[in-house]
């Protein structure tokens, strides 16, 4: 059974060079993710609880990124072999910024909306011209200041998950087999301005929370929002975590559906239960444990299911997946950030451990590259937690569920222009000293 190996609290940013030269072979493996393969009965990865609380809030009003010493950059260049659709990820970021909307969220700290936008055109530059490792490395030290997160404990560890676009069988009309529906947003959903939301609106007009996952499907209170249906309970549970599915219909056609809205609630692993009851080990909880489970059990989904109160609502979507600023996501090139904390559609250097599917089997190998932050997840809070999009279909379930690392994450941004002196200034500075 595959377990995750956590990277060293002690390990030093540049001590990962040697191993993170590794991931020369990730390009091509993460081929294998978005193959469309027969759809597999499958369910993200739950975090395993540790003495650490990767979910830790940050002060109020402290924001995740640390401007960082030179001396204590990690090295970029194993970003060199891993930079496949880099480059569109990064346009799909300037197509955001170029929106007026955009501008609302900066400045983020001393990052105002135009350097943002700068580092981004600086960094395609830097990734036409680099033509080696060391080429690349030298040119973010050379034209960038580096910002890491402070992650968890204020020392910069971060925890890595992974999530991933589901591929199953699917209708968009019920039948005997197809009997379990994912709904549209209901029209008494209330959110801000920010596409939170804020509850349920009542025939008075006030606004009270939204009802939970239980609520929800065991009342029937969404009936007639069926946007479409699958054939088995779980797997309407893995979409509505994941936030997107793409759906086989009979004709052999796909149905593709994005996230709308969820009901407000916090998301609650169901794995926390599982093992308090003792029908998991914590030791051996991975993606097989789940599956085998509620394979071997159906008439326990709902129970443990409904232990996690959040439940997410659809539209159609055509031509995505798509993260939370409205652009595709790419495997590997797309993070999910808490944007409370973290800048939206900035580049990004992600340094951790992740399993890679070989003929052989699958491999943990270290993981070092450049990705673009582009979205968002009910599971991703505060500065310590960071999701990576892997894929589609089950061959990228596979590894998104055994996806989870301590490593670090890092942004890279213009650098600041030198503070000038005024005109006067300059001029007494040049005078001799007559005392």
């Amino acid at each position: 059974m595959f377990t995750a190996r956590r990277i060293s609290d002690s390990m030093a940013p540049r001590a990962r060079k040697t191993r993170t030269l590794l991931v020369v072979g990730l390009a091509a493996a993460s081929g294998l993710l978005t193959a469309c393969e027969k759809p597999a009965d499958m369910t993200p990865y739950q975090p395993r609880p540790t003495r650490k609380n990767y979910n830790k809030p940050l002060p109020p009003g402290q924001l995740a990124l640390r401007k960082i010493d030179p001396a204590d950059y990690p090295d970029f260049g194993p970003g060199f072999y891993n930079k496949a659709r880099l480059e569109e990820a990064a346009r799909n970021s300037l197509v955001y910024m170029s929106k007026p909307s955009s501008q609302n969220y900066y400045p983020y700290g001393e990052i105002t909306h135009q350097r943002a936008v700068d580092s981004l055109n600086a960094f395609l530059r830097v990734l036409a011209e680099a033509d080696s490792p060391e080429a690349l490395d030298a040119a973010i030290r050379r034209d960038f200041d580096v910002y890491q997160s402070v992650g968890c404990d204020d020392a910069g560890t971060m925890f890595f998950t992974g999530y991933y676009c589901p591929i199953f069988d699917g209708r968009k009309q019920r039948d005997e087999r197809f009997r379990y529906p994912l709904y549209a947003m209901p029209p008494d959903l209330v959110k801000d301005a920010e596409g939170r939301t804020l509850g349920r609106r009542g025939a008075d007009g006030g606004v009270s929370p939204y009802p939970t996952r239980r609520d929800i499907e065991q009342q029937n209170l969404a009936h007639g929002l069926e946007i479409a249906w699958l054939k088995d309970p779980f797997e309407v549970y893995v979409v509505t975590v994941q936030g997107s599915a793409k759906l086989r219909l009979e004709d052999g056609s796909i149905y593709e559906l994005g996230y709308a809205a969820n009901n407000g609630h916090e998301y609650k692993p169901v794995a926390e239960q599982m093992i308090q009851d003792g029908v998991l080990n914590r030791d051996e909880l991975s993606l097989q444990a789940l599956i085998q489970y509620f394979a071997a059990h159906p008439d326990q989904i709902q129970k443990y299911c409904w232990e996690n109160p959040r439940y997410v609502f659809f539209r159609e979507a055509a031509g995505g997946p798509f993260g939370s600023i409205n652009a595709p996501v790419i495997p590997y090139r797309s993070l999910a950030t808490d944007k409370q904390v973290f800048p939206r559609a900035c580049v990004a250097f992600v340094s951790t451990d992740v399993p890679v599917q070989r003929e052989g089997g699958i491999q943990l190998l270290p993981f070092g590259s450049f990705a673009l932050d582009q979205d968002t997840g009910g599971a991703i809070r505060a500065a310590g937690r960071c999701d990576i999009f892997m894929g589609e279909g089950a061959a990228a379930e596979a590894v998104a569920g055994r996806t989870g690392a301590e490593g670090h994450l890092y942004y890279v941004f213009t650098k600041s222009a030198p503070a000038v002196a005024s005109r006067s200034d300059a001029e007494q500075a040049a005078m001799p000293n007559e005392e």
